[in-house]
């Protein structure tokens, strides 16, 4: 399949540079589907919603499969140490991408071609000038890459601690504004546990503690498992033909408790749910035939992922999908068109264009029922 294929025109106004006033708020644009016996799809059927709508359409048994990893403030705005007494440093910019080993970090850095292994960077805040005191330290002692650097940091008490302190959030490029402080709230979803992504797991955005609550009282089943979601979230894909992309890796773990959740709705025949396309991915890669059980099922532990998910995948875990819109030509509408059909998938975001629907990270959602 060509790039070209999962191109659609998205008038940059729609582009959502804020988060809706309450999580629930945001729109909701709900996609019947049905399956026909010659494999084909009925003809598209939606409605227009909210978020707290969500709950007329989940059933009692459905098992909602939730990322509950933690965004880190990773972005950092330092003052490279100057080596010539009486000179000053250039201000760079850091995004934290990995961590490799303790102190020890891949790491984006911007204008990278001021920094070569033995360089020095200070950081004490956003926008800082070189601090007298500084929070933070960063030796950058070799090349990472596709252009990063690993950087090794120092500094007194603990490292989160002071990335909390002087740490902005690390807001995608299509939000051209800096980040301020209500995102260290709305940049995160409200059962975010486990600290390590660089970039949220938008769908879980809408969820308030009250809708989950609403949901388990219902009879919905929560399972939360941990992709921590990598700077490639936001990688284009550069090739003609997408069976070419090669897909970033990123660490993920089940726990025994939400894989015998996921286990026991599917060998039940109840619906699983992925909110989010890093929930689906996590389940989709931890996948295996059960012989037992006579179904797919998922193992609990900790691995890294780069699966690929395009059309012409078959899922083995994964109903029914709750996502944000993504962006034209991503990975990430190549996999809700592998789960439902490409062609009705662009018409489906045509239709929300005309709609006004709010799109990427702070915009509004899509459930594919």
């Amino acid at each position: 399949m060509r790039i070209e294929d999962f191109d659609y025109n998205l008038p940059e106004e729609l582009i959502a540079q804020k988060p809706a006033d309450r999580r629930d708020s945001s729109r909701l644009l709900v996609v019947h589907r049905q399956k026909l016996k010659d494999g084909g799809w009925a003809d598209i059927h939606i409605e227009h919603k909210h978020f707290y709508d969500i709950l007329e359409y989940l059933k009692p048994g459905d098992c909602l499969v939730l990322n509950d990893s933690k965004v880190l403030p990773a972005r950092l705005f330092g003052t490279k140490e100057a080596k010539m007494p009486g000179t000053k440093g250039a201000h760079v910019e850091f995004l934290l991408v990995k961590r490799m080993e303790g102190d020890e970090w891949e790491t984006m850095v911007k204008p990278g071609k001021r920094l070569h292994p033995g360089d020095s960077v200070v950081f004490s805040g956003p926008g800082s000038d070189l601090p007298d005191a500084p929070l933070l330290k960063a030796d950058i002692i070799g090349y990472g890459k596709d252009g990063t650097r690993i950087a090794r940091f120092s500094y007194d008490g603990i490292f989160m601690e002071r990335l909390e302190e002087i740490g902005s959030m690390p807001l995608p490029p299509y939000i051209e504004r800096p980040s301020e402080e209500e995102d260290k709230d709305r940049y995160q979803t409200v059962y975010c546990r486990e600290e390590g992504s660089v970039a949220a797991p938008t769908a879980g955005l809408h969820f308030t503690e009250e809708l989950l609550q609403k949901a388990q009282d219902k009879g919905v089943e929560l399972a939360y498992v941990t992709l921590h979601v990598g700077i490639g979230t936001f990688r284009p894909v550069k090739v003609e033909n997408i069976e070419e992309h090669s897909m970033h890796f990123e660490e993920y773990s089940i726990s025994e408790e939400a894989a015998a959740t996921i286990n026991r709705a599917k060998r039940e025949g109840r619906r699983v749910i992925s909110v989010g396309t890093t929930s689906c991915r996590t389940v989709e890669s931890a996948a295996h035939w059960s012989e037992e059980h006579q179904c797919w099922q998922v193992a609990a532990g900790e691995n890294s992922t780069g699966i690929f998910i395009y059309p012409g995948y078959q899922f083995k875990i994964i109903e029914s999908l709750i996502t944000n819109f993504h962006l034209p030509k991503s990975t990430l509408i190549m996999l809700i068109s592998a789960l439902y059909d490409r062609e009705k998938i662009l018409e489906i975001y045509d239709e929300a264009v005309r709609e006004r629907y709010r799109f990427f990270s702070y915009g509004d959602a899509m459930f594919l029922e």
